[in-house]
């Protein structure tokens, strides 16, 4: 077969025209609610797989961002069908920030997830340039706004700051733990240095995930961040788990041979590698119903050693990695 296969890109750009009509997409809009239930029923065939958090809590290895939505990449019923759809697929664990689109972001889940959140997992962060004085708890209150929730499930720090700062960091993440407004707080983009830093400080031991760039195509926290985050029990957050806006991994030959032989998509396979340890969660971003069918198709398919094997021949690993 030599037909030519759309890229992730493509594909939503001709679904955005597509839907863009107006009487296909008040059409669409109108199904979406029994779209939404049809793949509940269909998420009952499936095995969500569970990531453990150090506090105990427990939470979907298959998670889904949401650093695009809300700003006109798609209409914005198809992103709420999109993200609905992949929370009765098993995947409830949804990630977002201050910083996406100035707020918009949040702003869009909080009308989008109106009635599903003792449904989900909702993860949101605070910049480096909001630590100072008051900044993380106003920054939280205004992200708890946006969202329109008393309360995030988790609560990251963006981007590092210096690790003078740390005890700053670490007692505001504990007062708004101990106030209610979030449950759980961690860390994003830490290298092992910062992460051995942190976890100096008192109650640093308390961060549960470090949220980093993780794909087929980036493994280079495979040679020192991965194996600390292991010896040391804490998940890593993988974003960016298809390879980013500019590196999409699907359409790769090998992964697609692979997909075809688990009668899957090209995105589960790769995600499905992502999640291999049990120790990781993906959180990959789809704007529309298809793709978060695709992504959510690696709940249920267990990749064998062949797989694995052409896989590291396809996408070779770090020097020195373990």
């Amino acid at each position: 077969m030599n037909k030519r296969l759309l890229s992730r890109r493509q594909f939503g750009a001709r679904c955005a025209a597509y839907l863009s009509l107006p009487a296909v997409g008040g059409a669409l809009a109108m199904q979406g609610s029994s779209q939404v239930l049809a793949a509940a029923g269909r998420a009952s065939k499936m095995a969500p797989r569970t990531v453990r958090l150090p506090d105990g809590t427990t939470t979907s290895a298959l998670g889904q961002g949401a650093w695009h939505l809300g700003q006109g990449r798609h209409p914005p019923a198809v992103e709420e069908e999109a993200i609905r759809l992949g929370i009765s697929l098993g995947m409830t664990l949804i990630d977002t920030s201050g910083n996406y689109g100035d707020g918009r972001s949040e702003q869009f889940l909080g009308h989008a997830l109106t009635g599903w959140r003792d449904r989900i997992f909702l993860v949101s962060k605070v910049e480096a340039d909001e630590v100072s004085g008051d900044g993380i708890p106003r920054a939280c209150e205004a992200s708890l706004a946006r969202l329109g929730t008393p309360y995030l499930d988790l609560y990251l720090l963006h981007s590092p700051v210096p690790s003078t700062q740390f005890p700053g960091v670490v007692a505001n993440f504990e007062q708004l733990r101990a106030a209610g407004k979030i449950r759980a707080w961690g860390v994003s983009n830490f290298d092992v240095g910062q992460m051995e830093d942190l976890l100096r400080v008192p109650d640093g031991p308390r961060c549960v995930t470090n949220q980093v760039a993780y794909s087929l195509i980036n493994r280079r926290i495979e040679r020192d961040l991965l194996p600390w985050c292991r010896q040391h029990h804490m998940p890593v957050m993988a974003y960016s788990p298809l390879g980013g806006d500019h590196h999409l991994v699907v359409a790769d030959r090998t992964l697609a041979q692979i997909g075809a032989e688990h009668k899957c998509s090209a995105a589960a396979v790769a995600l499905a590698w992502v999640m291999r340890s049990g120790n990781i969660i993906a959180i990959p971003e789809s704007g529309s119903p298809a793709h978060t069918r695709e992504n959510a198709e690696a709940f249920s398919i267990t990749l064998r050693p062949r797989d694995f094997q052409r896989l590291a021949e396809a996408f070779p690993g770090p020097s020195g990695a373990t």
